[in-house]
């Protein structure tokens, strides 16, 4: 999946452990918006995490 390009915060991988405790492969998914933002007075879409709209790194166009 994308990744933000405003942090770069993407997929992070890891095992799911089931009662028995065998494991299998998993992933969490970042969750990153397509947004419309200001870049140098320019509106441009962007891949933008909720962490990063959510703390104003990112002007919404």
């Amino acid at each position: 999946m994308a990744k933000c390009d405003i942090c770069g915060k993407g997929a992070h991988f890891g095992n799911n452990v089931s009662h028995s405790h065998r494991r299998s492969n998993r992933i969490w998914n970042s969750n990153v918006k397509k947004v419309m933002c200001k870049v140098n007075g320019a509106n441009k879409r962007l891949h933008v995490c909720t962490r990063c709209l959510r703390s104003g790194r990112v002007e919404r166009a």
